[in-house]
């Protein structure tokens, strides 16, 4: 059998949990690494690369390589991809795109002139939990679906340092819960209205973003969608979802450590949930990775595509625009001149 020759661009976080999952899978062969910090060269040198380089373009021209992982970080993605793409590389690339629409709209009209697969790194979609809970709203088991309501809350805020580069609360995290509202129910925003303040950290504020928010979305049919966010959860990463219909309700809790409840006289109590995306979406990151690698090999849908990247990231500014202006924000007013420093 044929291996396909991955690349992997980036070794933070997610970019070591890829490389990790790739070395597993017998129908890939890691043929480079690309980062610029000395420790993460090592580290992939220590898990038998030795194609590893410190840039992008060195690596592209390395050696023969079928698919690129783009894990770097977010304002390198829309020019990594765009390189691959002209290069006939097939790409994973993490969110978001850009924060800019009209980039975005740019690199994508690439990828579609040079016929490659793209897929965005939206891993909610490869949850079990979050799946099961999409099959049954799709076999109608809830009847129509009038509510979705999803909470995210982080264990505990990034730096402040990285919130400035990542595009912010909604670009960074409620994206995520973007991309699953319209997954879930398989329906398009049309409006967004998002409530924000500065709870957790002042040092937030002061760098020009929110660490709590609750966004509300309305669909093309008038059914909705409610967002509820925090950057620190005092018990963990809490991740739930819940769809309302005519004909009853499905929903999921969170994943915890373990399944046991203690009662005693004093009361009752059980195990915390997870404690961060590491833990809580390890499988997902697998089934993702997977299921792309079989897109990629049966000719397939891609599960997550550019387009889902870019509806995602238009709600995303939506939200940053009410949050500013204080109203409600129909998406169609939001064309591709809109970025995150134009609405900030």
């Amino acid at each position: 059998m044929t291996k396909i020759k991955f690349a992997v661009a980036g070794l933070g976080r997610i970019g070591k949990i890829h490389l990790e999952n790739l070395l597993q899978m017998s129908r890939v062969k890691i043929v480079a690494v690309m980062d610029t910090m000395e420790e993460s060269k090592q580290y992939a040198r220590d898990k038998g690369i030795s194609n590893v380089t410190s840039t992008y373009e060195a690596m592209l021209a390395s050696t023969d390589i079928d698919v690129v992982v783009i894990c770097s970080p977010t304002d390198t993605h829309a020019d990594y991809v765009e390189m691959a793409a002209k290069a006939g590389k097939h790409i994973f690339c993490e969110k978001p795109l850009d924060l800019s629409l009209d980039r975005v709209v740019e690199v994508l009209d690439v990828v579609k002139d040079t016929n490659i697969k793209l897929m965005i790194g939206f891993n909610r979609r490869f949850d079990k939990e979050f799946k099961k809970i999409k099959a049954l709203v799709s076999e109608g088991a809830i009847g129509e679906h009038h509510l979705v309501k999803i909470t995210s809350r982080d264990p505990g805020a990034p730096p402040v340092s990285y919130i400035e580069k990542s595009g912010g609360l909604f670009l960074d995290m409620t994206i995520h819960d973007f991309d699953m509202a319209r997954f879930i129910v398989g329906k398009e925003v049309v409006e967004v209205y998002a409530k924000g303040a500065v709870l957790v950290d002042p040092a937030i504020g002061e760098a020009g973003d929110i660490d709590t928010a609750v966004i509300t979305l309305t669909y093309a049919d008038g059914t909705m969608a409610i967002i509820d966010n925090s950057r620190e959860a005092a018990y963990g990463y809490d991740q739930r979802v819940e769809v309302f219909g005519s004909k009853g309700m499905v929903k999921t809790e969170n994943n915890l450590h373990d399944s046991h409840q203690l009662f005693t006289s004093q009361g009752s109590q059980g195990s915390l949930p997870l404690h961060f995306f590491l833990e809580r979406y390890a499988e997902a990151y697998k089934n993702e990775m997977s299921d792309y690698i079989k897109s990629l090999e049966n000719g397939g849908e891609i599960p997550a595509t550019g387009n889902d990247g870019l509806q995602s990231l238009k709600i995303g500014l939506a939200a940053i625009k009410s949050l500013k202006e204080n109203r409600p924000i129909k998406l169609s007013d939001i064309d591709q001149s809109h970025d995150v420093k134009m609405l900030k």
